[in-house]
């Protein structure tokens, strides 16, 4: 199994917060995103990476949990045994549904091991672990193995009515509403089963949804984690994004197309629009879960340049710095 260095991955140090793990995946999702390579099989994988090392260091568990095995992996310890062991199984008997078989397979080997997945305990196969009243975020607990001494048995099983977990879903899925399958395994009483749980839509993070008689002799309680956005940020219910105009569109006005979760839409640019002017498209952010309607999505304008810079575009952005006055000249080396 090949170890994952997500921090080489994203280009950053492991010394680096939240905020700049968050910028280096953002940027480096822009660049790589399907949508942007259609067609490039490397640039797809690339994206695969980058998301994959995003979801393993955005996550305050999970970063701390790989950072725990980053440094036995360091000091030469033996760390695709433990993850074997301990695949699958988090020390609470919580457990994390990361979404439809698709998305699982945009995961490495390595990371399913790390936080969970290999084993059957997630997309309709049957879960491992004890019930519990309080979850956590599946996977393994490194500490819990290396106290055993890296043997993998399972902690003692105490007694509980309910189950938690968490179900990870896109910003997408949030979008349109989504189902995931879950498999409870036999406890409380009950025989193993296997329920649809709808993801219902304009979902947000943290939100938890309840499979009443569905747990191990009681209830099931999702928490809902939605996957960061290469291109949206979600702010209550209104989605925020960056897109690229030409300075000559800002300058005289024109036509851009613009991203929305439902494809894309023409927006007008006004004459003399500066950079960093936000405009809105209502109706056109995510769902409200009660009440109908929508929020709406903000969109901030980002100045280009046409690249490469031809003679005769000097020529006239010369004009143009000559006409106002030289504003912005710049002197040339001694």
């Amino acid at each position: 199994m090949e170890f994952k260095d997500y921090y080489k991955i994203l280009g950053v140090d492991r010394t680096a917060d939240q905020k700049t793990v968050s910028q280096a995946f953002r940027k480096l999702a822009r660049k790589y995103h399907p949508d942007v390579n259609p067609g490039n099989a490397e640039a797809e994988q690339r994206f695969k990476e980058i998301n994959e090392a995003h979801q393993a260091l955005n996550d305050p568990e999970r970063r701390a949990k790989y950072d725990q095995l980053l440094d036995l992996r360091q000091r030469g310890g033996g760390w695709e045994d433990l993850l074997r062991q301990g695949a699958g199984r988090s020390g609470d008997g919580s457990f994390t549904i990361y979404g439809t078989p698709e998305d699982l397979g945009q995961f490495s080997e390595f990371f399913q091991q790390m936080f969970g997945g290999l084993g059957g305990d997630i997309l309709g196969e049957t879960m491992t672990g004890r019930r519990t009243r309080r979850g956590r975020r599946g996977g393994i607990d490194i500490e819990e193995l290396l106290r055993r001494g890296a043997a993998g048995q399972p902690a003692e099983q105490a007694p509980a009515q309910d189950i938690e977990g968490t179900v990870e879903i896109s910003l997408e899925g949030a979008y349109t509403g989504t189902t995931r399958k879950v498999t409870i395994p036999a406890g409380g009483g009950k025989p193993a089963h296997t329920i649809d749980v709808t993801i219902p839509r304009g979902v947000r993070s943290g939100q938890r949804i309840r499979a009443a008689g569905q747990g191990q002799g009681g209830d099931l309680y999702l928490t809902v984690q939605i996957r960061p956005h290469p291109i949206f940020t979600r702010e209550e219910d209104n989605l925020t994004t960056e897109v690229d105009v030409p300075v000559w569109v800002a300058a005289l006005g024109g036509e851009i197309e613009v991203p929305t979760l439902q494809g894309s839409a023409t927006m007008k640019i006004p004459p003399e629009t500066q950079g960093g002017r936000t405009f809105r498209l209502r109706g056109q952010g995510m769902p409200h879960v009660r009440g109908g309607g929508a929020g709406d999505e903000l969109v901030r304008v980002r100045l280009t340049l046409p690249q490469p810079l031809t003679p005769r575009d000097r020529q006239l952005l010369e004009e143009m710095r000559k006409h106002h006055g030289g504003e912005g000249s710049v002197q040339p080396n001694s």
